[in-house]
């Protein structure tokens, strides 16, 4: 599934094309993807301009001038692909996408010559449109938590999130409840970075006065670097993620832990060798030696 990355990935590459258009047509292939479309929900859309585009957690959110804002979740295969029309406009594609007219199940023709494709296999994804002034409320929305590249996001504010806490650091960092957008991939990756075991109880993120501890300040730096630098990167590319112009991301070319199992740890003067256990019914992949 898509993590963080790469969904803000696909928002940054969707902007120049979207970004206050006003959508002229709505094409729907199907009643449903992962759940039905709402009531009228091609009427709803047709004719309302893009005025804003952000991401929440995992969802892309395009805020439209009516006051509702279309929510879009990729689920494991959903893309989204920019092709032309008369007009010249950003947004070639330059490697070919599915082009399977059965997995294209939403175009949204725009009034600058741009058609937005929604394609997914295996229709794991969704759309819902939500009223704007209440979208911090919509049931996919609500019990999520902070942002990990969000300017609250630091040591202090994990030490608050996990004093106490009897959970593992890995389980712990993939709560949504707790952390938004953060998934299995990164996890890996950040903990590694900080040198932190994924076994370690979370709680020692806190001292006994619920200070930040020199592990809450390393996993907070390894976290927001390890997930700037795969946006940086476009994402990870292990089976269906592209960007929206067809590029695969490739930060999955620089992983230290994260699918290496039975392989040396890439650290200089480690001799571990990465190890996969399962954690919350995950692979959690880890250097045994340097992470402690």
């Amino acid at each position: 599934m898509p993590e963080l990355p790469e969904v803000e990935t696909v928002r940054r590459g969707l902007m120049p094309a979207m970004l206050g258009a006003r959508v002229e047509k709505v094409e729907l292939r199907r009643p449903d993807i992962r759940f039905p479309f709402p009531a009228s929900f091609a009427n709803r859309l047709t004719g309302r301009r893009i005025v804003d585009m952000s991401r929440r957690a995992k969802y892309l959110l395009f805020q439209l001038d009516s006051d509702e804002t279309l929510i879009a979740h990729l689920g494991m295969s959903g893309s989204f692909r920019i092709e032309r029309t008369a007009v010249s406009t950003p947004g070639n594609f330059l490697r070919e996408r599915s082009k399977d007219s059965k997995h294209d199940h939403v175009a949204l023709t725009l009034d600058n010559g741009c058609v937005v494709v929604y394609n997914d296999p295996r229709r794991f994804g969704f759309m819902d449109l939500a009223t704007t002034s209440a979208l911090a409320d919509h049931p996919r929305l609500s019990g999520l938590g902070a942002e990990p590249l969000g300017p609250e996001f630091n040591a202090h504010f994990l030490a608050k999130l996990f004093a106490g806490a009897r959970t593992s650091l890995k389980a712990g960092l993939l709560d949504q409840k707790r952390i938004a957008g953060l998934g299995n991939i990164y996890a890996c990756e950040a903990l590694f970075r900080a040198r932190l075991a994924p076994s370690r109880q979370a709680r020692i993120l806190a001292d006994a006065r619920g200070a930040p501890t020199r592990a809450a300040a390393a996993i907070a730096e390894a976290i927001r670097n390890v997930l700037e630098e795969a946006i940086e990167a476009g994402g990870s590319t292990l089976r269906d993620h592209r960007q929206a112009n067809g590029e695969f991301g490739y930060f999955q070319h620089v992983f230290k832990v994260y699918d290496r199992e039975g392989l040396r740890c890439v650290r200089e003067r480690c001799r571990g060798i990465v190890a996969r256990v399962a954690h919350s019914g995950r692979s959690t992949f880890y250097c045994p030696v340097c992470q402690q």
